[in-house]
């Protein structure tokens, strides 16, 4: 059956009988009877039971609505803003019609679009519905057929009646929360419609007036004053005081009383829906009894309809069924307007017709059935006949009619309404006393509100928020100073500004925190639900528009006209007093109107000054009642609930980095460290950058003209879950800007301004949207230099943003070839703007495609105009409204190729951008904080893919010696090794891959890719080469060393076989032990004489003599005196005294041949340059010269004089090529005596430590001493009558000893390194983590001459590091982890040598069926031969009669627990280096890995490049670079140490001198490849730790270059105040 209305017992009878239900509502109200059938108004005589059917009937049609448009849950659980502002895939879908259960996110997609054609989406038919309709289309034709379709009843079809447009929008609002529904009717006012004034609950019908929906409205309209003048008028709806005229009707009528009303507000718009509008269907279930609201606003055009602004009121029903909204409307409105078809005397609604007519208001009565024109009955009543009427006649009649009415209405000071006095009626609920949040909302913004009370609103700012006042633009001011230090500025001037710009902080710190600023933060710091502070924030900023919008307009006024009077003149090239003073009056009434603009962002201002200024002085506020550190998370709160935020501030351009950082930290606390992708607008004022993106986004930026965007403002956008899959990240960042070439900007620095500005949001962007007002290029030219330019410099800095063009306001988008002209014109304009503004950045750029991937066929939009007809009563182009959703899809597709950014990087990002925009030069100044934090990421993977390699091939290397040392194997070659390797490098492959796409920042990472592939794979080939030629050198020392390992073993076994005898001969004496040791001493004497007779001892070794005597060789004419002095050459600061010029040839030769002489007797002054590659190929001798050392092997073979020959001719070579190279030096003597002497020195420790090992392994003497306990172990057991196999076995226990022991502590130390890899601070990750706790432990050690060695000798100070490291972390890890270590490894090797026995001894049974004690000596030795020295050959000349193997394996597992014991007892923390080689032990195989980096030093403060790559790409860098004086830089022609900072410098106009000549620090890169090759950022920040090394080592700088830190170089007072800790902690935030 159909749907009724709830006046349906009111429906006109036709001439069947049959009601028309579909005839009765508001909008399609019921037809007169043609045939004059009398009208049936009452309800007389229908019974009880009869009234409460159709009640019932229209409560199931209700809530059969609701599940129709799948609300039914909604009800209770509310529709949320949030859910329906968030990127969700049908948002960005433009969709005309849908399926009826989207009816409602369709509607709401569209209302939020500001498209007003939200409320005639078209409803998708079912295939059911349209099989339905169709079934009979091949039945038969005939006559009879027709008459009976033509005669079905409506009732029959209205099954499929499309939800009424006026029912989704009600059904929406009744399940909206109360933020979405003030949304709703924001933009629902937005579109010119009609608002919801009295809204009857669908189910309880009590009566609720919206006052809350309506607070966001305000409505501007232009009239005339007493003098006839235009004036202005902007007010809020809820406090404009208008005359209101209200429209009725009783009963049913033909005419539809909404059509009326829309003829006298906006012909061309349907401001009150009606029957005739798309969609409209003949069932509606939500509208009865609703009353709605709508206000014309006059233009000031004598076309107005009504002169002043009029609110109309339009009750949807039957008058006569609604009487509380009758009575309401009827004691608040000036004109009464009702509509009906004909009086009756015995109609109940002639009572209250009557009355109204007996009323004093106006009253106007249009009667549907009378064809009579306008009468006026008497003053103030009129009558006009609507049957058969022209509608143009009856608007214009029905227009005059109120506008008498009013006029009499207005003369007699009748009632003036006032959307808020609604409230004051009984009986209707009013939402805001409704809502317990919203009252304490009201009451606490109220409270603020009466602290503003009787204040000058021009001081407002002055008096309650002074830290953002003339404080905070005087601390910017001086920041912007800082960076753009003027002439030649010293570190103490720098200082200087530094310390006034603390002492702001503390005028900002000292400032008074208001009553009305400490009522706000505590309120904001309350414990409410977020959407109570939601609620309290947007009363706060309704009641201060309230407040200040009055004074505000008076003052645009003032502006306005003296603007007027001042171009006037100056078109008249009035040159007089009075234009002067004009335009002093002019900059006064600017100067008021921006104290007077008073805003919420202005309070967050204040808090974020509140916030940095307690930052910098490190305590609290007084008055603040909680800690400041909790203010950015009020900040981040209101983000997230969708409040902008200022990231830019417009009056002091300037951006708050400290404030802005704390917020993100929050934001990225409360929500995760989610991805942004941030979409940046930029264009001239007032070219609708923010309606564009409201409308978009449904946001919130400000939008009126008087109130424009000042700075840059950023808005979060949440996407939805289902999209974020699509999309690949988590939020949009919405950055709207002021506009470009601001009016109220004139007399500054626009041009700079605009620049920054532009630069800044279009590297913070991943997409940046131009916006440009019109279609005409040469207009915008300025605003397009800006742009290109700001796209230049992020090409020059290697950022890549895209961008798209909007063109605003276009008026014919339709024409395809005027639009191609359009881009064609835009294109040559950008071309033309990238010529020009390649010369401001230095760049060779000829086109706009060589700045920016740019597709002038997609990236170019044009835009209808904003209005359908002329404001203020024009609502939104349709047009307009789907370019901004064909602009988003845009947007969307374009932003689901990127990943965004994190949270924390976008932290970085505003940062770096800012900081290189506070120094003049963007592109040279600019740090990519990303890019580097990512570089460093890299560098610490790659670290790990190294390790991973470097690890594997020294496994494979320790198993190929052992085979080379038991002969298993005689040649290496590289394929093997390749071979060998590759399960690892394929590993190490593919974390690399997988590192490279699935890292969040793939996009940075990929352009190194390529470079870090080939590193690997040269790593790996070098790793290779040098295993390859490590275990060829073993080969051939080990063919050299075959004659001593053989005369050894020999040796060893005679003394087995002469102890066998002699114990045969005292088997008798077997159970005295006393005897038994007595011969053994005996014989053992006698024995090892022979041996030493027979070879000779192993003397001690003096290198440091050997050197001596080698130079003095070499040199013979090196002064006597030289070998008392020679010094160490790697604590010499100048190298002077070392060299001399070289010889020139001819006549000028021979000038400088006398100068050279005249040089030579007084010492040649080496230029820094000079003195910098001195220092660095003596570092880079030293470490090529350890390399040498370690592959003589000196452990396994002995030490030779010869090595040091071969170490003094390396020298000599190195020095020989440096100097016949483009130097203007010679070495003398001296240098390469004192160098070769000061290597040999340094590296006296390992000469001697490895001859140690090879003596106590080699030396006859001493190694039989230490086997004397087990020779007579085994003498014992022949003695007492052990069998062969168990002599046997005992003896290949002992000499399984020493390779267990040295495979144990080289497996140990492998897995030492790699745990410390892991498990060590210092030594886990990248190379500037390494230097970081280097200068950590530097600082507190305080010791100057570690601190001079680190600087000078960074290579050699790093190993040291190391060398510590791993010592301590062996002492005080010993027991937890060294210790189970080697258990764990001497276990496994136990498993394997037991497993060895076992296997030989099967193998030789099954095979030969024999007891062959070779045969399974052979296998045992072989088995083992991967993990141990331990070869047959060990056993030659050792008697093997007799032994039984089957005995052999049992013995072994007997006697191998007490070896284990035995080898395990003499475990400690000192026994590495004594057991192993120096190559194999942790520390060294950890400095192999972490020292081959790059080593370069800054050439001005010889900080170190903290590349962890050797031979890198690009330039070299370092996190923090240091004071110059430290390496000895002072002024010329002074005994004054420099004091600045390099970082500094480069910023400055100063000059520096290198090799004679003068260079600008600006231009330092001209220099030469030293200068070249270095990435050197101005940096002012703190930058404690080298100011407090500075300050503690004064003295011992000065003394050490003998200078001073004076004059120019004085040391500023604050660098004294930071303390070691400071220092310390300082590293944390730089590296």
């Amino acid at each position: 059956m159909s749907t009724r209305r709830d006046s349906t017992e009111n429906t006109e009878k036709g001439p069947t009988g049959n009601s028309s239900p579909e005839q009765t509502s508001e909008d399609s109200e019921t037809s007169d009877s043609r045939k004059g059938v009398n009208m049936n108004f009452g309800t007389t005589g229908v019974s009880p039971g009869q009234e409460l059917q159709p009640e019932k009937t229209r409560r199931e049609n209700r809530e059969h609505l609701f599940q129709r448009l799948h609300l039914e849950g909604k009800l209770q659980n509310k529709l949320e803003r949030e859910d329906v502002l968030q990127i969700t895939a049908d948002s960005s879908q433009s969709q005309e019609s849908c399926a009826e259960e989207e009816l409602f996110q369709t509607f709401l997609q569209k209302l939020l679009l500001m498209d007003y054609r939200a409320r005639y989406i078209k409803t998708k038919e079912t295939k059911k519905q349209e099989h339905t309709q169709h079934k009979d289309n091949d039945s038969s034709d005939d006559e009879g057929d027709f008459f009976r379709e033509m005669s079905l009843s409506n009732e029959e079809t209205s099954r499929s009646d499309p939800v009424h447009p006026m029912d989704v929008q009600m059904a929406v609002f009744h399940c909206a929360d109360s933020f979405l529904k003030q949304l709703m009717v924001t933009k629902l006012s937005q579109c010119q419609y009609a608002l919801p004034l009295l809204v009857p609950d669908p189910f309880t019908q009590h009566i609720e007036f919206p006052l809350w929906t309506f607070r966001q409205i305000n409505k501007s309209w232009k009239t005339f004053d007493d003098a006839g003048k235009i004036i202005s008028k902007v007010q809020s709806v809820c406090k404009a005081e208008t005359p209101m005229v209200c429209f009725f009707r009783f009963g049913s009528v033909s005419s539809s009383k909404s059509h009326l009303m829309n003829r006298l507000i906006n012909e061309k718009h349907n401001t009150f829906f009606h029957r005739n509008c798309p969609g409209s269907s003949r069932t509606r279930v939500l509208m009865d009894g609703v009353v709605e609201i709508a206000w014309y606003c006059p233009s000031g055009k004598n076309t107005d309809t009504f002169t002043e602004c009029v609110a109309f009121c339009n009750l949807h029903g039957d008058a006569g069924d609604h009487e509380k909204q009758l009575q309401i409307l009827t004691e608040m409105s000036s004109v009464n307007v009702v509509i009906l078809p004909q009086l009756e005397k015995d109609d109940k609604n002639m009572t209250k017709v009557e009355k109204l007519f007996k009323d004093s208001k106006p009253l106007i009565c249009l009667f549907t059935r009378d064809k009579s024109s306008v009468i006026q009955t008497k003053k103030g009543k009129y009558k006009i006949g609507l049957k058969d009427r022209n509608q143009s006649d009856v608007s214009e009649e029905l227009r005059r009619a109120i506008n008498d009415c009013l006029s009499i209405s207005s003369s007699e000071s009748s009632s003036i309404f006032r959307l808020e006095d609604v409230s004051k009626h009984s009986d209707i609920r009013v939402d805001e006393d409704d809502n317990e949040d919203c009252r304490r909302g009201k009451e606490a913004a109220q409270q603020m509100m009466r602290l503003l009370e009787n204040k000058d609103l021009t001081k407002i700012k002055e008096s309650f928020l002074p830290c953002q006042g003339k404080l905070w633009h005087q601390w910017c001011q001086k920041n912007k100073e800082l960076h753009r230090p003027q002439g030649s500025e010293t570190e103490m001037e720098t200082s200087k500004k530094q310390q006034e710009m603390k002492e702001i902080r503390e005028e900002q710190h000292q400032c008074v925190l208001s009553d009305f600023m400490k009522y706000f933060i505590n309120e904001m710091n309350e414990k409410y639900a977020t959407n109570n502070k939601t609620v309290f924030l947007k009363w706060f900023g309704i009641l201060l528009d309230e407040h200040t919008s009055t004074e505000l307009s008076d003052l645009h006024h003032k502006y306005d006209d003296k603007w007027s009077k001042v171009l006037e003149k100056k078109s008249n090239n009035d040159n007089s007093d009075q234009f002067k003073t004009d335009q002093a009056e002019l900059e006064r009434i600017s100067e008021e109107l921006q104290a007077a603009t008073f805003g919420l962002e202005h309070i967050l201002r204040e808090i974020g000054q509140i916030y940095e200024s307690c930052s910098s002085v490190k305590k609290n506020k007084e008055g603040l009642q909680f800690h400041f550190s909790s203010l950015p998370s009020l900040a981040a709160e209101m983000m997230i609930s969708g409040f902008p935020l200022e990231l830019m501030d417009g009056d002091a351009a300037h951006v708050p980095v400290i404030w802005i950082s704390a917020i993100l930290d929050e934001l990225k606390e409360k929500l995760g460290d989610h991805s942004v992708f941030v979409l940046s607008v930029l264009g001239v004022q007032s070219s609708g950058k923010s309606t564009m993106l409201n409308a978009m986004f449904g946001l919130q930026f400000a939008v009126s003209a008087g109130r424009c965007t000042r700075g840059a403002f950023m808005q979060l956008v949440r996407v939805s879950e289902q999209m974020k899959a699509q999309l690949k990240f988590d939020y949009i960042l919405v950055v709207d800007t002021e506009g470009l070439r601001a009016p109220e900007l004139a007399g500054r620095s626009t041009r700079l301004h605009d620049n920054e500005l532009a630069t800044f949001v279009v590297g913070l962007g991943h997409l940046t949207l131009i916006n440009i007002f019109g279609e005409n290029p040469s207009e915008m030219q300025d605003t397009l230099q800006i742009v290109v330019q700001a796209f230049l410099r992020m090409k020059k800095v290697r950022l890549n943003p895209s961008c798209m063009f909007v063109h605003q306001n276009v008026s014919d988008i339709t024409a395809g070839e005027k639009n191609m002209e359009g881009r064609r014109r835009l294109l040559e304009k950008l071309d033309e703007m990238t010529k020009l503004a390649a010369k401001d950045e230095v760049s060779d750029a000829e086109s706009f495609s060589d700045v920016i991937e740019f597709d002038v066929q997609k990236d170019v939009k044009y835009f209808a105009q904003l209005w359908e007809g002329s404001p203020p009563m024009a609502p939104p182009n349709p047009n307009y409204c789907e370019n901004i959703q064909d602009l988003k899809k845009t947007i969307l597709k374009q932003a689901s190729t990127s990943d965004g950014m994190m949270l924390k990087h976008l932290k970085d990002c505003i940062q770096d951008l800012w900081e290189a925009l506070l120094n003049e030069r963007f592109v040279f100044s600019f740090r990519n904080s990303l890019e580097i934090s990512t570089y460093r990421k890299l560098e610490t993977e790659y670290s790990k893919w190294t390790w991973i390699l470097r690890t594997a091939m020294l496994e494979i290397e320790n198993k190929l010696h052992n085979n080379i040392e038991n002969e298993t194997i005689h040649e290496v070659d590289e394929a093997h090794l390749q071979r060998e390797l590759k399960e690892k490098s394929e590993e190490g492959k593919k974390s690399m891959s997988d590192f490279f796409e699935k890292d969040k920042d793939k996009e940075i990472l990929i352009q190194w890719k390529t470079s870090f592939e080939i590193k690997i794979k040269e790593l790996q080939e070098n790793i290779v080469r040098e295993t390859k030629r490590k275990l060829n050198e073993i080969l051939q020392q080990r063919e050299l060393k075959k004659e001593t390992e053989a005369q050894k073993t020999h040796h060893e076994n005679t003394l087995f076989e002469i102890s066998k005898e002699l114990a045969l001969t005292l088997k008798d004496k077997a159970n005295d032990e006393e005897t038994l040791k007595k011969e053994f001493d005996l014989f053992w004497e006698q024995h090892v004489k022979k041996i030493i007779r027979d070879t000779h001892p192993i003397k001690d070794i003096d290198i440091l003599r050997d050197v001596k005597q080698l130079l003095s060789e070499i040199y013979e004419s090196a002064a006597v005196d030289h070998w008392r002095e020679n010094r160490d050459i790697f604590c010499v600061l100048i190298y002077s005294d070392y060299v001399q010029l070289k010889k020139s040839r001819g006549i000028t030769g021979s000038v400088r041949n006398l100068y050279r002489g005249a040089k030579d007797m007084f010492g040649v002054a080496l230029s820094k340059e000079d003195e910098t590659q001195i220092r660095t190929l003596v570092s880079e001798i030293a470490h090529e010269t350890d390399k040498m050392i370690l592959s003589f092997n000196i452990s396994k073979m002995g030490y030779n004089k010869s090595y040091i020959q071969e170490l003094t001719d390396y020298i000599k070579s190195k020095l020989t090529e440096h100097q016949n190279g483009p130097v203007k030096y010679l070495f003398k003597n001296e240098f390469s005596i004192d160098l070769v002497f000061s290597i040999c020195k340094k590296s006296n420790k390992t000469f001697t430590d490895q001859h140690r090992l090879f003596r106590d392994a080699n030396d006859p003497v001493l190694y039989m001493e230490k086997k004397r306990g087990e020779y007579f172990s085994v003498f014992q057991k022949y003695c007492k009558g052990a069998t062969s196999a168990a002599v046997f076995g005992e003896i290949i226990c002992q000499k399984l000893k020493d390779p267990i022991e040295q495979s144990v502590y080289k497996n140990t130390a492998r897995d030492l390194a790699d745990e410390m890899r892991t498990n060590c601070e210092s030594l886990n990750g990248n190379r500037s983590n390494l230097e970081k706790h280097i200068l950590k432990t530097l600082a507190e050690e305080e010791d100057f001459n570690k601190y001079m060695n680190y600087i000078d000798n960074p290579r050699h100070h790093f190993k040291s590091f190391i060398r510590d490291e791993v010592s301590q972390y062996i002492t005080d890890k010993f027991s937890v982890s060294v210790r189970p270590k080697m258990m764990k490894n001497i276990k496994l090797l136990q498993e394997k040598i037991m497993n060895a026995a076992h296997e030989s001894t099967e193998h030789v049974q099954v095979n030969m069926n024999s007891v062959d004690v070779d045969l399974w000596l052979k296998c045992f030795t072989q088995k083992l031969s991967d993990v141990l020295i331990f070869s047959v050959k060990d056993f030659s000349g050792v008697s093997r009669d007799d032994v039984k193997i089957k005995h052999l394996e049992d013995v072994i597992r007997k006697e191998f627990p007490s070896v284990i014991s035995d080898i395990s007892s003499e475990f400690s923390t000192e026994t590495f280096p004594v057991i192993l080689d120096r190559k194999d032990r942790p520390d060294e195989i950890l400095i192999g890995h972490l020292c081959q980096c790059c080593w370069v030093q800054c050439p001005f403060c010889a900080a170190i490049c903290t590349n962890t790559i050797e031979y890198h790409d690009g330039d070299h860098s370092v996190p923090v670079h240091r004071v110059d004086g430290l390496k000895g830089w002072h002024y010329e022609g002074t005994q004054d140490l420099c004091a600045n900072f390099c970082t500094t410098s480069v910023a400055s106009d100063k000059i520096f001198i290198s090799s004679g000549q003068s260079y600008s620090y600006k231009e330092y890169r001209t220099a030469g490849d030293d200068y070249a090759n270095w990435s050197i950022t101005p940096d002012l920040s703190e930058l404690p730790y080298w100011k407090w090394f500075v300050c503690r080592f004064q003295k011992d700088l000065e003394k050490h270059y003998n200078k001073k830190f004076q004059g120019s170089g004085q040391i500023p007072d604050g660098w004294k105040k930071h303390s070691q800790q400071d220092a310390i902690e300082s590293l944390n935030k730089n590296f």
